[in-house]
């Protein structure tokens, strides 16, 4: 569901605000320390702040919060002392995220912010609007988040907050509240033809052109990835194809007069939109959360809508493989052996390893037919990457260290850590296959799943300077943490526009 909380900079004190506001909640900034704001509400409180925080021992940390009530105007309000740490923008993130979090079930929240502009602000303002995402069918939130947040520069700080660094969050967070949608969907619905229409809808919205490629014209171009996964469902794969060019803005856009964009950028994405494992079938309490296992392609999905907002300068394409995954009879077999577009083949020895398979057809397309600068996956690919790196980090595996080096550092930015895992030269026979080019599950006695996972996908891309990011941990969440949500958590998306935007 779209993020339905608003957020705005205010003028004034964060005390006229509320009033003016009516928000009943009101909150003002502390740092490590602690180290109490100027708040202006002195006067309405029987105590100092720093009385309050001495009381509860607090220390600042962000997203930390004491609570007291306070008169202002004709009512009494709901007083946040909530602490911010260092003021980093990653403090910050958690901070907007846990004062978003207690102003649920009011109708509006003023808060005054240590930083007026920057990422300080953005982030912030993001942590906020991610913390107030909600999904629900059927059964609405015990409480709704609040309608309103208004943000409030500090007396040191003075002028009204900055309003594009505000509406810079803003979109990023509906670009990973777009992504989690997607990827929250539940799978009756969500076929690889809902994709599809999803991703039309939002091409429609964000001024790109879009390409989407039957099963009959996945037979007939050969892509035999998809063809094979997608062939025991009776709802039929698509291959999704997005484009977004800064040439084709509109004049107030334009780049300039001769400009050029700076590169071309190839994102692809797993769009599993549910993942039995096929013949080798997982057992029910694996299938549970499979409905986001098209995590990947939702993020590009939604990486794409929000480009031209953004202002990004390079030439944007997303691919996205998507198909359903079903036991049926005319289900892929282990054994089989497959041939991906452009021609090289694989032996399936499991049908539960079945992204890679998908991915391949579109990185050999991404290679053959788009000639990019640079190609970048998101998959929710395998467990291993879970088990080495747990649920906050994904796993990034990269054959260039300089687009490896930018990564990493947008999703540090971005609130999306990456860590990187080494491409083992020695486990690539482990892929080896007696019947086809390679295999799709790597023959045991070398573990290091999702490296040979990664070491398959490098087979697809040629020479292009290529990064594949494995999200299975941080592309879904148990619980409810900062800005993260339950449930699917758009991981990748603030990484990528991070990057993109750098």
């Amino acid at each position: 569901m779209p993020i339905e909380t608003r957020i705005h900079g205010a003028g004034g004190t964060v005390a006229q605000t509320a009033v003016d506001l009516g928000a009943e909640v009101v909150a003002v900034p502390v740092r490590q320390g602690p180290v109490a704001p100027a708040t202006g509400l002195d006067e309405a409180l029987p105590f100092t702040p720093d009385e309050l925080l001495t009381l509860h021992k607090a220390k600042g940390e962000p997203g930390e919060i004491v609570s007291a009530q306070v008169r202002l105007g004709d009512r009494v309000r709901e007083l946040l002392l909530y602490g911010v740490g260092d003021a980093a923008p990653a403090d910050l993130r958690k901070a907007g995220a846990a004062v978003a979090r207690r102003g649920k079930g009011r109708t509006a929240v003023a808060a005054q912010v240590p930083a007026a502009s920057g990422d300080g602000l953005a982030a912030f303002a993001e942590g906020a609007l991610l913390a107030c995402y909600e999904f629900t069918i059927g059964k609405p939130p015990a409480k709704r988040a609040p309608g309103t947040i208004a943000l409030v520069a500090g007396p040191e700080n003075g002028d009204e907050p900055d309003s594009a660094a505000i509406e810079r969050a803003a979109v990023r967070a509906r670009a990973t509240a777009l992504a989690r949608d997607l990827a929250n969907t539940p799978s009756r619905e969500k076929d690889p033809s809902w994709l599809a229409a999803e991703a039309e809808r939002v091409a429609g919205e964000a001024g790109l052109t879009v390409r989407v490629r039957g099963e009959k014209e996945l037979v007939e171009e050969g892509f035999g990835g998809l063809v094979a996964v997608g062939g025991g469902s009776s709802r039929p794969p698509r291959f999704i194809e997005l484009s977004y060019d800064p040439w084709s803005a509109g004049p107030q856009d334009d780049p300039g007069s001769g400009s050029e964009p700076e590169r071309h950028v190839v994102l692809v994405g797993k769009g599993i939109t549910f993942d039995t494992g096929g013949l080798s079938l997982k057992p029910n309490e694996g299938m549970k959360a499979m409905k986001t296992d098209m995590a990947g392609g939702a993020t590009v999905i939604a990486v794409m809508g929000a480009l031209r907002e953004l202002g990004v300068r390079a030439r944007v394409t997303g691919l996205i493989a998507a198909a359903e995954n079903m036991p049926s009879g005319s289900s892929m077999r282990p054994g089989d052996v497959i041939a991906h577009y452009g021609g090289k083949t694989s032996e399936v020895l499991n049908t539960d390893a079945e992204g890679r398979l998908v991915l391949a057809d579109a990185l050999a397309y991404a290679d053959a037919r788009l000639d990019p600068d640079a190609v970048v996956d998101v998959a929710t690919l395998t467990g291993a990457a879970k088990v080495a790196l747990g649920l906050r980090h994904a796993a990034l595996f990269s054959n260039d260290d300089d687009l490896a080096a930018a990564l990493t550092r947008a999703g540090d930015d971005a609130g999306d850590p990456v860590w990187r895992l080494p491409l083992v030269e020695e486990y690539r026979e482990a892929i080896d296959s007696d019947v086809a080019d390679v295999n799709n599950i790597g023959r045991g006695g070398y573990g290091g799943g999702s490296i040979t996972a990664a070491l398959f996908l490098r087979e697809f891309v040629g020479d292009r300077p290529w990064a594949h990011l494995d999200i299975a941990g941080p592309g879904r969440a148990g619980s409810d943490d900062a800005e993260i949500t339950r449930g699917a958590t758009g991981f990748g998306t603030r990484l990528l526009l991070s990057w993109l935007t750098a």
